[in-house]
């Protein structure tokens, strides 16, 4: 057993601990969390600054680690995706040395679990073998064109049924976003869910998204055109792209909404309506990244939206950090709460991909990995900016 103590124990699922201690289990199970003047007897290792709970990574692609650098910052979502479809065949060697070292990236970050988008097998070994808990989202998508609808329900089911699912990881069929997704394959990706799957989808991550559903133009009209799919059946909704994904998913089931860069006050309003159980993953360096563009974080929290944190690839980030992220919004929002931002990244995250039995909060029973954070301040007033994460557990 081992006892931790620190200047703050921060619980996420109770208030603040000054001078506490976290007894724990050989296997890193929580045995107990008090103040630290009611250990008496044993070694105590002390630290100065905050124990979190592990943070929760609810979006990312693994399978991208080899391409980073590859990609230039700021093209825009369009050729962003351009340059991923002809950049990203390397060696399987190469692919699984990146994904390996990603991984152990992210554990040495304090990364205790990920939400990982796949649409390729090449992740699932590492992720068996790691430390890390991971929920695999398998993509599908086939271009809002139903001419191909069947060969890729074929293709990306064989990853489907290969994809980790056992006491530690789980595995989802999810759509990739509204503007690669056609009606049919709608249909099929929530057929092959149950009522305790949870999806995910990319959701207003550009205005061309946004105008392709609006009005039928906009660039992803020219990028169809230029790879030869027709959108002559494609009938605009005169909305944004969340209406038509609400229109054809399952929204009985638990939803992260990833991104969110375009969303206004009526589209946030409406997944709220629309989805039984919504979550809204923010990635802010992706964004910043891609298209140089952040969400507006005041109108998710004027409704009450339970945000959580993803980093999105290596492809679009600098590095698989959740505390990177937190720097990022707090630079560009400082006003926001800090503790509310670290529940955001550990509790929230843990909920949303139903891991909350293990992790996300310093309980007994949970296993949650513990993770200090140093020079951030106080719990009342947490400052980023020259924060850094310890892992203790």
């Amino acid at each position: 057993m081992r006892k931790i103590a620190a200047d703050w124990i921060l619980p996420m699922s109770g208030p603040v601990i000054k001078d506490g201690i976290v007894l724990v289990d050989d296997d890193g199970t929580i045995l107990s969390v008090s103040e630290a003047h009611e250990a008496t007897e044993g070694d105590v290792e002390r630290y100065k600054g905050m124990i979190i709970p592990g943070f929760v990574n609810t979006h990312c692609h693994l399978e991208l680690s080899h391409m980073k650098g590859l990609v230039e910052e700021g093209l825009g979502l369009i050729p962003f995706i351009r340059e991923v479809i002809t950049k990203r065949n390397f060696s399987e060697d190469i692919i699984l040395r990146a994904i390996a070292a990603a991984d152990k990236e992210m554990y040495e970050n304090g990364i205790q679990a990920v939400g990982d988008i796949s649409n390729m097998a090449f992740t699932f070994s590492t992720k068996q073998a790691s430390p890390i808990r991971y929920y695999t989202f398998v993509e599908y998508f086939d271009m809002m064109d139903e001419r191909q609808t069947e060969k890729f329900i074929a293709q990306y089911d064989e990853v489907y049924h290969s994809a980790p699912q056992d006491k530690k990881d789980s595995r989802s069929a999810v759509p990739h976003a509204p503007y690669t997704m056609s009606p049919a394959l709608f249909a099929a990706v929530n057929s092959r869910n149950d009522p305790f799957s949870v999806v995910s989808i990319h959701n207003e991550e550009t205005a061309a998204e946004n105008e392709l559903f609006r009005a039928k133009s906009g660039g992803f009209v020219d990028f169809y055109n230029a790879i030869g799919i027709s959108l002559s059946d494609f009938v605009p909704l005169g909305k944004n792209s969340i209406f038509y994904a609400s229109r054809h998913m399952d929204k009985g089931l638990r939803t992260l909404m990833v991104h969110n860069t375009m969303m206004t006050e009526e589209d946030i309003v409406h997944g709220l309506e629309a989805f039984d159980d919504i979550y809204w993953v923010t990635c802010p360096n992706a964004n910043l990244y891609i298209e140089n563009r952040l969400p507006d974080y005041d109108l998710f929290i004027k409704n009450n939206c339970t945000m959580t944190v993803g980093t999105d690839s290596l492809t679009s980030n600098w590095q698989l950090s959740i505390l990177e992220e937190l720097k990022t919004i707090q630079k560009n929002n400082p006003h926001l709460d800090g503790q509310e931002m670290l529940r955001w990244a550990t509790i929230n995250g843990a909920r949303a991909l139903r891991f909350d039995d293990t992790l996300g909060s310093i309980e007994a029973g949970k296993r949650p990995g513990l993770v200090l954070l140093e020079q951030a301040g106080l719990p009342d007033k947490i400052g980023f900016t020259s924060a850094h994460v310890k892992r203790i557990i």
